[in-house]
């Protein structure tokens, strides 16, 4: 049924290498940059100015001269750049390219989980909606969450949204008990332990890499766990020459570029019969949806002024709690 968010590709009578062609011709035009998630499918990556991850991709857009922006991954990520670029034209090709996370953590009911526990410190996942980052105390990301609780006094309660896995592995991590919000990546959710470990037999020398966002069954048979660019990291740095990689296939293009002559298979799915694990929101941009929306400038982010500098605070709260942070806030207005 998810899969039914698909759309087929639009027939703009443009060749491949038109369509690239004009890409980079708009991209010039419009002063305009393209972030791309590691998520996205590989020909977005390759003409991308930008891949990484969300907050690493707003960051990178904000300390450009661009006056436009195309983010090729899903809305709570064009909408991070949108927060911290207000003076830029930031764009989405297909603003129906949601996230299951930010889904399940409506904003009115976030507003009442937090008024039933006004006592905690709301710390929230980067992947949630900006009225959800607006109500939220500090935004974290699953490369720094674990460093950011660790600087939360010990009387302090913690309410943790909206990634019920994530926040089970950090609260293991950190020993910091703390009150978690229902929710789920449908990605990560599908990654079966045994058909998991069925693949870890006939492949003994693969060394396993997984987000945190995945159910601790999975995690618990990992040997490294990480957010995307630590899992890249890890398999450019590791000695292991093959990887089973649990988190979304996408960034498989990114590692096989990075370490060329190491070996890459998907971790299997619940079905055990194939690896499906495609994400159906980050797949809905194509290079024809970039191309309109280089061309239209649309569909264009919107966010009311007062939101946006109620959504920042959080995150400028974030970086100040990062040390390894690079880039500052300080000029976003």
């Amino acid at each position: 049924m998810i899969r039914s968010l698909q759309s087929p590709a639009m027939p703009l009578g443009l060749s491949p290498l038109q369509l690239e062609e004009e890409i980079h011709r708009l991209r010039k035009e419009r002063n305009a940059i393209i972030l791309a998630h590691y998520y996205q499918d590989a020909d977005i990556q390759d003409i991308a100015d930008f891949i990484g991850d969300s907050l690493e991709l707003s960051r990178k857009a904000a300390a450009t001269d661009a006056d436009m922006i195309v983010f090729c991954g899903v809305r709570f990520m064009a909408d991070v750049a949108k927060i911290l670029s207000p003076q830029k034209t930031v764009v989405l090709p297909d603003m129906n390219a949601g996230c299951s996370l930010e889904i399940s953590c409506p904003a009115d009911k976030f507003k009442a989980f937090r008024e039933a526990h006004p006592d905690h410190i709301a710390l929230t996942y980067i992947n949630c909606s900006t009225e959800v980052k607006a109500l939220s105390d500090i935004i974290v990301t699953s490369a720094n969450a674990e460093a950011i609780i660790r600087q939360v006094p010990a009387d302090k309660p913690i309410l943790f949204s909206p990634d019920k896995h994530l926040g089970a592995y950090l609260a293991k991590k950190t020993g910091r008990e703390m009150l978690l919000w229902d929710g789920a990546c449908i990605v990560h959710e599908r990654f079966s332990e045994q058909e998991l470990v069925k693949l870890k037999t006939r492949m003994p020398k693969a060394e396993v890499i997984a987000h945190p966002e995945c159910e601790e069954s999975v995690l618990r048979h990992a040997d490294h766990i990480g957010s995307t660019s630590s899992l890249l990291r890890r398999v450019s740095e590791s000695s292991a020459t093959q990887f089973i990689v649990a988190t979304e296939p996408g960034i498989m293009h990114q590692m096989q570029r990075n370490a060329p002559n190491k070996f890459f298979v998907l971790a299997p799915d619940t079905s055990g019969s194939c690896s499906c694990n495609d994400c159906p929101y980050m797949r809905l941009n194509t290079m024809e949806k970039l191309y309109l929306a280089l061309r239209d400038k649309a569909p264009e982010i919107l966010i009311e002024e007062a939101l946006r500098v109620r959504a920042l605070q959080p995150l400028t709260r974030m970086l100040e709690m990062s040390p390894s942070t690079v880039a500052s806030l300080k000029n976003i207005a």
